[in-house]
């Protein structure tokens, strides 16, 4: 018969609960402190569903009451290095982070409210009205709250979406040498989502000093927790990973602040990840002034009974049974709390016919609100609503990091430049590709490479990363298989400022597996924030197709990224390009897509010599050859191809290699000139024509130069499939010389040339 032997999880798994004993032995200045987040935080939350209910706030307004606890028990003992992000109910947690960094020595529950707390109190409000004061210059609203100074790294409308980036400014501090940690907030509906799971993992395998932090609040929206997973003790996931984990009653603030001090212990001693379940619960609904019981999804009963559980009720409870306060003290607390938001109120908003100030814009145009100003009814102040001229500014830095980059001119380019000469020979691509990303490593040790097997084989699957892992063995990051998790704590390491992250996705396919955190999240985090949160990080992938490797590992991403805005996108086509484009890509500020075909890999064109310093300016396309027949635009290993099929078919044209494929970027001086002299315009790409990038460019063409062409833009593109496995189907599916070839001919026949 077989022998069963009982297992375990290699890390403690606990249950904190206080005592009277803690209770008695408490700091009071600590207990001070708690009682007066919670109340500020308490007093905020009130004024902010208000006023949603007046229809003030734009959007959505999750109130954190009830949840106080959590947040204060958790964060007073942070330092100002430490770090917290959160989900999109996180105005208690951005709260008392900010509270903690501007009074770091504790706060007074007797003690007036001051000007450093009046204006966090203020600026936030603002940003939750969304106006152009507040933190994110009223771009983020209630659910993307961000204030770097003070460590309040932002909070997340995507469930689950900040906790890669957590993990990347952990690996930061880590890295740095510091002690410092950071703490990721989310859910009983976050804890089920793939990259929070993935994100455990890879902090575990790592070590790295970040807290998950679950607020379990028993509902995701109506969606009882026991109706979302089979094991509704969350804490539980934390022995999967090897995780020491702690379950404490949310509700009793002390109680957090005990297994937060024990989890900073594990942290800072440099022994990884910890995982807190705070039970919690929201004493109104998802979002908006109403109860839960309103909407039939929970009873009144059970709402009463956790009332009856307020986090400030018992702070004050305990504080007056020790004679640290009296009730009275207590009450006039809350008076000034109530009279800091009033005083925050009034300075954004009026009252039709009553109150003075305000009326006009800062573009002196009528008052901009969702509702007709009407007497006695409060109003945003016009003059505070950010200026519509501020809607695309921070999408993308302005490149000021440029000046001052050694520029270089490539053999051969038709056009005039201002670049250095260089010395060139014949290279092999993928040797380029091996030298520069050394070269960097050697010359900025804030560079990292990571990826799926960059450590090993070579250098990777195709010895891109050819001897990294060995010169700089804690800088190129083998990573598990979680693309999702492992792009997001890139983000984190480039939103941290201290590091350059440079990310290898295997095959350009996988995007969609991390589609939120490349899109939701690195694609936005700079423009809803404010506009002024550099992203320096470098993606890096190849299109495989025609390797054989069917249709989810061969597609060209251009044509996604370039309809997603906050990318740049470069698409080297030789050598010598390669070394000048990934060297402005890791000097740039913004997240760039470096796009490479596994064709040029093997291939041989002018590459440099010995320098490997070089950058190629940002927006500037590469004329190949000249000629007045018609304009061939392309990029990639189809700048080889459409060179052979004009020399096949003799045709005169002008052959411009975009390099740099991203809206913001594109070299329209050079398209635009050129398009003016011949008046055609073929667009040759070899992808599926469903995910084309030329789709979006000849419209754009056609928008800006429709009295200077002869007849419609002309796309080259592969089919509308994707590729298959069959060698013939794939080579079907792809577009190469000779469809390049039919598409010359069918200009030159709209032409009515021969």
């Amino acid at each position: 018969m077989s022998i069963l032997h009982p297992l375990a999880p290699q890390s403690p798994w606990l249950q904190l609960t206080t005592t009277d004993q803690d209770w008695a032995h408490a700091d009071p200045r600590l207990l001070g402190s708690l009682l007066t987040h919670c109340a500020l935080i308490r007093g905020f939350e009130e004024t902010v569903l208000d006023l949603a209910a007046q229809g003030l706030v734009h959007g959505p307004a999750h109130s954190s009451i009830g949840q106080e606890g959590g947040a204060a028990g958790s964060i007073v003992g942070l330092t100002a290095a430490d770090g917290v992000n959160g989900s999109h109910r996180g105005h208690h947690q951005f709260l008392s982070k900010a509270l903690a960094y501007v009074h770091p020595e504790g706060m007074d529950p007797t003690a007036e409210i001051d000007a450093t707390v009046q204006e966090v109190l203020q600026k936030t409000l603002a940003e939750i009205l969304g106006l152009a004061q507040g933190y994110c210059n009223g771009r983020g609203g209630s659910m993307h709250l961000r204030w770097t100074q003070a460590g309040a790294l932002g909070t997340n409308a995507i469930v689950g979406g900040g906790v890669p980036m957590a993990a990347g400014q952990a690996w930061a501090n880590r890295q740095a040498g510091t002690d410092a940690v950071m703490v990721t907030y989310f859910g009983d509906g976050a804890v089920n989502i793939g990259s929070v799971l993935e994100t455990m993992n890879l902090a575990a395998a790592w070590k790295l000093p970040l807290c998950f932090f679950i607020e379990n609040n028993r509902y995701a929206v109506s969606t009882g927790v026991e109706e979302s997973t089979s094991e509704t003790r969350l804490s539980s996931r934390g022995g999967a990973f090897n995780i020491p984990s702690w379950k404490v009653d949310g509700m009793d603030p002390l109680a957090v602040h005990l297994a937060m001090q024990q989890a900073l212990a594990h942290m800072r001693s440099g022994q990884g990840p910890t995982l807190i379940e705070a039970d919690v619960y929201r004493f109104f609904h998802q979002n908006g002034p109403f109860a839960g019981s309103a909407f039939g999804y929970r009873t009144k009963e059970e709402e009463a009974a956790w009332r009856a559980r307020d986090p400030l009720l018992l702070l004050a409870d305990r504080m007056t049974a020790r004679g640290l306060l009296t009730a009275q003290e207590i009450q006039a607390l809350h008076d000034r709390v109530r009279a800091a938001m009033a005083q925050a109120v009034h300075a954004l908003t009026i009252v039709e016919g009553a109150d003075a100030g305000g009326g006009q814009s800062a573009q002196g145009s009528v008052t901009v609100n969702a509702q007709s100003p009407q007497a006695g009814k409060r109003q945003i102040r016009a003059a505070l609503w950010p200026s519509p001229d501020f809607r695309d500014v921070g999408i993308l830095g302005d490149l000021s990091e440029m000046l001052g980059a050694r520029y270089a001119e490539e053999p051969g380019e038709t056009q005039a430049q201002s670049g250095t000469s260089i010395a060139t020979t014949s290279r092999k691509f993928i040797d380029v590709v091996a030298d520069v990303m050394q070269r960097r490593m050697a010359q900025d040790e804030s560079v990292i490479v990571m990826g799926e097997d960059v450590h090993r084989l070579k250098g990777g699957t195709n010895g891109a990363t050819r001897g990294l892992s060995q010169l700089y063995p804690g800088r190129c990051l083998g990573t598990p298989i979680s693309e999702n998790a492992f792009i997001g704590l890139a983000a984190g390491m480039a939103v941290d400022g201290r590091y350059k992250p440079v990310v290898e996705f295997m095959y350009p396919d996988f995007m969609w597996v991390a589609a939120d955190q490349v899109f939701n999240q690195i694609g936005k985090v700079r423009h809803m924030f404010g506009g002024d949160s550099d992203v320096p990080l470098v993606l890096r992938t190849k299109v495989a197709m025609g390797t054989g490797y069917g249709s989810q590992h061969s597609m060209d991403p251009a044509g996604i990224f370039a309809t997603s805005p906050g990318w740049r996108i470069v698409a080297p086509s030789t050598p010598f390009d390669y070394v000048g484009l990934m060297n402005t890509a890791l000097r740039c500020k913004d997240p760039v897509l470096v796009i490479e075909h596994v064709d040029l890999y093997n291939a041989t064109a002018i590459g440099p010599v010995d320098d490997y310093d070089y950058c190629l300016p940002v927006g500037r396309a590469c004329l190949r050859r000249t000629g007045s027949e018609l304009t061939v635009i392309t990029y990639l290993s189809m700048v080889q191809h459409a060179e052979h099929a004009l020399d096949e078919t003799g045709i005169s044209a002008d052959l411009i290699d975009l390099r740099w494929l991203d809206r913001a970027s594109l070299d329209w001086d050079t398209v635009g000139q050129s398009l003016r002299k011949t008046n055609n315009v073929l667009i040759v790409e070899q992808g599926a024509r469903g995910t084309s990038y030329g789709a979006w460019l000849a419209d754009e063409i056609q928008r800006r130069f429709f009295d200077w062409l002869d007849q419609p833009v002309q796309r080259v593109t592969g089919g509308e499939a994707a590729p298959s496995i069959s060698k013939v189907l794939e080579r079907a599916a792809a577009a190469r010389t000779e469809e390049v070839v039919a598409g010359l001919r069918l200009v030159m026949q709209h032409k009515g040339a021969a």
